[in-house]
């Protein structure tokens, strides 16, 4: 099986405490090895520039990807993590991603800064049976020293599969940092919506609400967690066609991410690990109607 991952690569300078380490990152990267865990292939749609040292990298871990060199930089930023807190800014932004027909089984749409334009997202949906949106990058904005804020942003939400967002991404689609948001979103188009709070995990499918509790354990670098929670929720919807098996592989992708005490790609887990947590979670999946 394939999937379609658009979103730039990035080159992330990740500050904890008094250690500085200089990353591989984007979604690109992050969901793109992530599917590989779970044996999807995967067509890498991205820009980035001469700058970017990891060709060979992503070409090791069989991520396809074609006519991605700019003449522009890479996207970069420089990340500050405290705790489960992180704030970013961004260093430079690479041009943006153009559409060219793809066969996949699946399409995962992550900007990371305004690299796909409405009518992108729009050409995407024409060639898509299943698109899964984080979108995180639709609505991030700098402000005058170039830290990453966001703002309010209306984005089209009809065929989408399944959308994943945070309290403060809630708010700026749909006015609510709740479990309302979710509704507000279904009501838009959305089949799965799922909201992340830190280590709770709730997802709208119908009138029903499921919710998985991440166990609370001390928290080291978050980048990426969102991306291979999303991959891994997209590939396991994918192959199994069953959503709450979907949420506890994405749930338990991201557990293991973050036990991995990892900086960067190195915390992305392998499939054993994330099949553990899966069962773990399955067993104690919450669900009510609303």
């Amino acid at each position: 099986m394939k999937i379609a991952l658009f979103s730039h690569c990035a080159i992330d300078t990740i500050m904890i405490g008094d250690s500085k380490y200089e990353q591989i990152g984007g979604a690109a990267c992050y969901g793109g090895i992530t599917a590989r865990q779970f044996k999807f292939d995967v067509d890498l749609v991205t820009k980035f520039g001469s700058d970017f040292p990891y060709k060979q990298y992503l070409t090791d871990n069989k991520l396809n990807f074609e006519n991605a060199q700019s003449e522009k930089g890479t996207t970069r930023f420089s990340i500050n993590i405290e705790g489960a807190d992180r704030t970013l800014k961004l260093e430079n932004q690479c041009e943006p991603i153009e559409y060219a027909k793809i066969n996949a089984d699946g399409f995962l749409v992550s900007p990371i800064f305004h690299e796909i334009s409405s009518e992108t997202l729009k050409e995407i949906k024409k060639d898509s049976n299943f698109l899964l949106i984080d979108p995180q990058g639709f609505l991030r904005r700098t402000d005058s020293e170039k830290n990453v804020v966001l703002e309010d942003t209306d984005i089209d939400l009809s065929q989408v599969s399944v959308i994943k967002v945070n309290p403060e991404e809630a708010l700026h689609l749909t006015g609510s940092s709740t479990e309302e948001s979710l509704k507000i979103l279904q009501k838009r188009g959305v089949e799965h919506a799922i909201l992340t709070n830190k280590t709770e995990v709730s997802m709208l499918v119908n009138d029903q609400i499921y919710s998985i509790t991440l166990p609370n354990k001390k928290i080291y670098d978050t980048t990426g967690v969102g991306d291979i929670f999303c991959s891994a929720f997209c590939c396991t919807m994918l192959k199994e066609k069953d959503f709450v098996w979907a949420l506890c592989f994405a749930g338990g992708a991201a557990q293991a991410a973050l036990e991995s005490k990892d900086v960067g790609l190195l915390k992305i887990p392998k499939k054993g690990a994330v099949e553990n947590n899966a069962s773990y979670f399955y067993n104690l999946m919450k669900f009510r109607s609303i």
